[in-house]
This record gives structure tokens, sequence and C-alpha cells, in this order.
């Protein structure tokens, strides 16, 4: 009887052992709005794809600390234009990272015509991140090359939406809109340890998402130790 409660009890704490076995629940953004023509979201979603099977970053995800790293992402673009192309994934082994990159790489993309409703995507971030696994941390990863362009604006998604105990990174790409990375810094950036990555046009995507990345699983502050691929001049 005794060894039969205590199979019992391991059974029934095993959920929540699994439940606290993961440090980071990261949702990656991404820009699909009618500034991104064909060629950049190539550069995009190749550049994800890349940055996550860069060796550093497998390694930060593999072997960075205690617990998984759950992983998911969707495309954004106007108020109801919306679209998951990776479900929350755990990011077991290398298999499982090659699955992601397989996922991401394959999915169509959503939109091509509709503005910029960074207010509306955040706020189907945080809706998304609400059936995340239960991480110690949980993290919105947001790119962008504009400006909120239509509806309600990020500072309203965070005052109206749960983002308690999140924070939101964002990664601007600099070039199509001169105030791209003040509007990230000033009104995107939010929570704890909350930072901005550049990248130079979509050509430096990859090596921006791989820094941001790196820092992001690692949970760096600045000041920490350098992250890879550094952008290079000219």
């Amino acid at each position: 009887m005794v060894r039969l409660l205590g199979l019992l009890f391991l059974l029934w704490a095993a959920p929540l052992a699994a439940q606290g076995n993961c440090r980071l629940a990261l949702l990656l953004a991404l820009d699909v709005s009618s500034s991104v023509d064909a060629a950049e979201h190539d550069l995009q979603k190749t550049g994800v794809a890349a940055a996550l099977d860069d060796p550093d970053i497998r390694h930060a995800i593999l072997r960075g600390g205690p617990g998984l790293v759950a992983l998911a992402a969707y495309e954004w673009s106007g108020r109801r234009q919306n679209a998951v192309v990776l479900d929350w994934t755990l990011l077991t082994d290398d298999a499982a990272i090659d699955g992601a990159v397989s996922t991401i790489l394959a999915a169509p993309r959503s939109q091509t015509r509709f503005p910029t409703a960074m207010g509306y995507a955040l706020g189907f971030g945080a809706t998304l991140l609400r059936r995340a696994p239960a991480c110690d941390r949980r993290v919105i990863d947001l790119s962008g090359d504009g400006i909120s362009n239509d509806g309600f604006g990020p500072e309203l998604a965070y005052r109206h939406f749960p983002f308690q105990d999140v924070t939101v990174n964002g990664l601007a790409v600099l070039g199509a809109d001169p105030q791209v990375q003040d509007y990230f810094e000033d009104f995107v950036r939010f929570g704890a340890g909350a930072f901005v990555e550049t990248a130079t046009g979509y050509d430096g995507y990859r090596r921006a998402m791989t820094r941001k990345l790196y820092r992001e699983i690692n949970d760096l502050q600045v000041g920490s130790r350098a992250v890879p691929h550094p952008e290079r001049p000219g």
C-alpha cells in the first residue's frame, strides 16, 4: 500500500515538476505588414531560422542553464491579421530545434497588404503567452521596420492586456522609417530588463536576431559578456 501511494504521488507530482522545468517562454513576433516586401520577408524568415540554427544559440538553448526553453512564433500586421507559424514547442534537444526551424521556413507568408497595428499584435502575443508552458521568464521578441499606424499603440496594449511579469524586447529594422528606433525604445520596450536591438536593413536581420536571441536566452544585461556576430562596419 505504501509503495502504491508513493507511485500515485509520483504520477500526480510529475506534471508539476515538468511545469517547473522551463526557464524561458520566448515568443517571436514577425512583421508582415505592407512595408515588408517579398525579398525582405524572405530575409526575415531565413534570418530567424539561421539564428535558431546558430551553434551559439543551440548551445544557449540546450546547455545555457537549468530548465528548458519553450518557443513559439507568429506573424503580425493589421488589426486582425495575426497568424501563428510555430505553436508552443519545448526545445528539448537538437531534433526539436531542427523541427522548429523547419516549421518556420515552411510557413507561407500570412499577409501582404495590411498596415502596422502594433498594439493589436502585442495584445495577440499576450494572449498567446497565456497558453505557454509555465516558465520562469516570459518574453515577447517583436520585430518591425516602422511605427504603429493602425488602431491603438503599444502603451494601450500594455495597459489592457495581461503583461504582468512579461518582458517585451524589440528588434528595430532600420531604413524604411527614420522614427523606428526611437519608437521601439520609447513605446515598444517593456518590462524588466527589456532592450532594443537594431538591424541595418533586412540584410542585417540575421546577425541582429542572433545577438538578440543570445541575450534573451542567457538573460544577459547590458555590460555582460559580448554576444556573437557583432554588426560589421560597412
